[in-house]
């Protein structure tokens, strides 16, 4: 058996390869899949009579193995049909069989059942019925593979197999966020890809409807144009899949950033222009991705329907809406055939009524078909005409649905034809690192955060900024700065600026007034304004604060520029928004609301306000009204700047008995924010202190969202760290422990600072590096220097930064410690002697870079 073994994985390897080369040459996806599949029934076939299994039972082909089609690195899944009363020695047979399949180095999955076992199966579970759908007669018995397909076919109900199948499609588009822009798609799972033309496919076939799309179409379920859009979408997918199994050597379904350039280029697509201008060959790639994905999506839907209405049939219970449109069964339903064609208007008004109308579930097929195929009649004069912009206004002004209304305008091609520099960005890439969609589904995940403010049921999301919104009028305004925000990306230049521009034309021509105009075109200028302020700058300088409510002028302003924020934020990955950003936020939006109230920014006021409410918090622990004296002595403006009254009140209730220890004491306690811990760290100064704390955290692969550095008059420092970690949440009381113990014994040994660890890059900063940039220069009042770094995010990066510092006797004072997504973009606020060198500087910047490096 060895030996046929080993014969049968060398003949399938050099097949195999044989075929791919062919592929490579000749570039026919079916002709592949049909050949690797010829290669292992054959192989398969071999192994079977080898096993002297005969007529005995029956080997069967069942899922995408079963269809026919067999991809480079999947799997080969078979079912062992036995008869009822199986001979004894069968079992022996098969399992010589099975092994000999395994040893020959095929993927295999396989099942060995009676018929009565797979009907079984079959009704408890919709994956081995869709598996059995497609089964196919390898070698074997011809009389037993005959009667499962007639078992199967009398057990088989078509309506419940497409309530199970649609049911099986809704969560599987849920786990991949109801979308096919993701920015590395799955094309088999994701929406739009493979599995949804295969589900149409399966419930058709099922029903008794056809089994290919020239089938669906001759029974009118589709039209022919529509069956070869289908067909040539279906191979191209195929032909993306192949290439991904062939560029990675495994079964890989995923277009991930590192594999998209070589498929790209393997389709012939070569990177253009150079600089801003820049179009990556995979950005070519996939932006013809989405929109086969994008067409599919609609397709799907239009089959669906009609499938549905072919297995439920019911009599048209209709309303009349207008005279272009009717309620049928729920659904929205042009009054005519010519319905777009006669009023083109209505191409905007069935979505003014899809938001206006929460009962209606839709639109029917008929309506998507009809839309889909009218599309092309939005065009300069339509978009001129004062009843078409009045109707996009309304929609936007609509006190419900517009998400959904947006969503479905972009699904069906109406959203960019209506507004052409929204069309630009649709399927645009975007590489930096911490966005995960491509730009119109940014630009709608914003609008949809926005949107969400006003909804009662999703106040407890954030609070409030619904409590902001609520008081705000005209939310609408807000919607547009959102579709306008980033709709020039991918043009070269500063996409604020020139979004600016575009935002302007619109309003003007939408007849917004003159106020609402100028709302909308400076959140869209500034729309990054807020988040670089309250993540780069330093929020306890009153010039910081007085500087950006010049810029705002208004409470107005300032409240639409916040929420507008927020949505921006939460709208690029899951990953960048946090609880300590959105605290930084809403500091500066309330800060700033002060100043634009007519209280001129002031440190000392603010000084004595939180230390008044420190100590007051101080008197409910029980302390003596002078506690706080001696520490407090001890410290400078600067602490009580940098602190909340209850950050400085905890200290304080630590330390306020111990201001001349001689041990580290180092405090632990779960962050008043909501995420993550807020350690404190009060001993001797020493001038490798920082670096000896990242070291730490760096070897708890803690990350380190924000560092607060200071230092007492008579030489201690007094160090805050915020850290985060995703075990925190379940097991924070053990490890506040565990910091407290293990970081106290560490500060206490001194040792020698042990070398950075190089952290590897993930696989998304491999595929898209940045480069490292050093910023280093004084501040406004000449007093200390700010050090700006920019780098792929890596573990271990700030230690390394913090180990660079410490070689060069730099004093730290503060650190805002700023991920976004992949990247990291921190701001330290130093000194020391060194700096007041030219060469030494330079020196130190050459170093740090170095550091940054992986």
């Amino acid at each position: 058996m060895a030996s046929l073994a080993l014969t049968l994985k060398e003949r399938l390897k050099s097949e195999q390869q044989a075929a791919i080369a062919v592929f490579q040459s000749d570039g026919k996806p079916e002709k592949l899949l049909k050949k690797l599949r010829q290669n292992v029934d054959a192989a398969l076939t071999e192994a079977w009579q080898y096993c002297d299994l005969g007529d005995q039972a029956t080997l069967v082909g069942v899922g995408g193995y079963g269809r026919g089609e067999l991809f480079p690195h999947s799997d080969v899944d078979v079912l062992i049909l036995l008869p009822e009363q199986p001979n004894p020695a069968l079992k022996t047979r098969l399992e010589q069989l099975v092994q000999l399949l395994w040893d020959i180095g095929l993927e295999i999955g396989h099942s060995i059942r009676t018929i009565d076992e797979c009907l079984v199966e079959s009704a408890a579970d919709i994956t081995v019925q869709t598996s059995l759908l497609e089964a196919r007669r390898i070698t074997g018995s011809l009389s037993l593979f005959g009667l499962l397909g007639e078992c199967y076919d009398a057990a088989m109900e078509p309506q419940a197999f497409f309530q199970a199948k649609t049911l099986e499609m809704r969560q599987r588009h849920v786990k991949y966020e109801d979308t096919p822009y993701s920015l590395e798609p799955n094309c088999k799972e994701s929406p739009g890809g493979l599995r949804d033309l295969q589900v149409i496919l399966w419930v058709a076939k099922a029903a008794g409807l056809g089994n290919s799309w020239g089938e669906l179409a001759e029974r009118g379920l589709i039209t022919a144009t529509e069956a070869r859009q289908l067909t040539d979408k279906e191979r191209a997918f195929k032909d993306i899949r192949i290439r991904l199994h062939i560029q990675s050597g495994r079964r890989e379904d995923r277009l991930l950033f590192d594999v998209q350039t070589p498929i790209a280029e393997s389709f012939g697509f070569q990177t253009t222009g150079s600089g801003a201008n820049t179009r990556r060959a995979s950005e070519m790639l996939m932006q013809r991705y989405y929109w086969a994905a994008k067409a599919v999506t609609q397709l799907n839907t239009i089959l669906l329907q009609n499938i549905e209405a072919r297995l439920f049939p019911q009599p048209a219970s209709i309303q009349v809406i207008n005279q272009r449109f009717n309620e049928v069964n729920g659904f929205i339903d042009i009054a005519a055939d010519n319905t777009f064609e006669t009023t083109p208007s209505a191409m905007l008004e069935i979505f003014l009524l899809l938001a206006t109308h929460s009962d209606l579930k839709g639109m029917t097929a008929r309506t998507l078909r009809a839309l889909w195929h009218a599309r092309f009649r939005i065009d300069a004069q339509f978009r001129r005409d004062p009843a078409n912009r009045a109707l996009f206004i309304s929609i936007l002004q609509a006190p419900e649905g517009i998400t959904h209304a947006l969503r479905l305008m972009n699904r069906t091609s109406i959203l960019g034809r209506y507004l052409p520099n929204f069309r630009r960005i649709i399927g645009q890439m975007q590489h930096d690192l911490f966005h995960v969609y491509t730009v119109d589904q940014h630009i709608l995940m914003v609008v949809r955060n926005v949107r969400r403010f006003t909804m009662t049921e999703h106040a407890h999301e954030y609070p409030f900024c619904s409590q902001l919104i609520a008081n705000f009028g005209q939310p609408w305004l807000l919607y547009i700065a959102a579709l306008f925000h980033d709709i020039a990306k991918g043009r070269g230049g500063d996409h604020s600026q020139l979004g600016m521009a575009d935002a302007r034309q619109f309003c003007v021509e939408h007849g917004l007034s003159e106020q609402e105009t100028e709302l909308v075109v400076f959140l869209v200028q500034h729309h990054l304004t807020m988040s670089v302020v309250a993540q780069k700058q330093d929020l306890s300088d009153p010039d910081v604060i007085q500087g950006f409510a010049t810029l705002i002028k208004d409470e107005r302003h300032l409240t639409a520029l916040y929420l507008l924020t927020v949505a921006d934020i939460r709208g690029t990955s899951p990953k960048v928004w946090n609880a300590w950003k959105g605290k930084l936020l809403e500091d500066l939006y309330r800060m700033t609301l002060r100043v634009l109230g007519g209280e001129a920014p002031s440190a000392d006021r603010e000084l004595k306000n939180r230390q008044q409410e420190a100590h007051a918090t101080l008197r409910l622990y029980g302390l003596p009204d002078d506690a706080h004296l001696a520490l407090w002595s001890q410290l400078d403006v600067a602490y009580f700047l940098r602190h909340e009254a209850s950050d400085i009140a905890w200290q304080t209730r630590a330390l306020h008995d111990k201001i001349n220890s001689d041990k580290p004491i180092v405090k632990c306690r779960l962050s008043p924010i909501g995420e993550g811990l807020q350690v404190a760290v009060y001993t001797r100064d020493q001038a490798d202190l920082f670096a000896h704390i990242c070291s730490y955290f760096d070897r708890k692969n803690f990350s380190i969202l924000d560092a607060k550095i200071h230092t007492t008059k008579h030489g201690y420092a007094l160090d805050t760290f915020l850290v985060t970690e995703p075990t925190f949440a379940k097991n924070y009381r053990d490890i506040i422990n565990l910091i407290e113990h293990e970081l106290t014994a560490l500060l206490q040994l001194n040792e020698p600072l042990p070398a950075p660890s190089k952290g590897r890059l993930s696989r998304l900063s491999r595929t898209f590096p940045i480069t490292p940039t050093v910023d280093l220069r004084p501040d406004e009042r000449g007093q200390y220097y700010l050090l700006s770094i920019s780098a792929n995010d890596r573990n271990g990066l700030l230690y390394s930064i913090a180990n660079v510092l410490t070689k060069y006797k730099i004093n730290l004072h503060t650190a805002k410690i700023m991920t976004l997504g992949e990247r990291v973009e921190d701001v330290f606020l130093v000194d020391g002697p060194v700096l007041n060198n030219a060469r030494s500087q330079i020196q130190l910047e050459t170093d740090l870079l170095e550091a940054l490096r992986v």
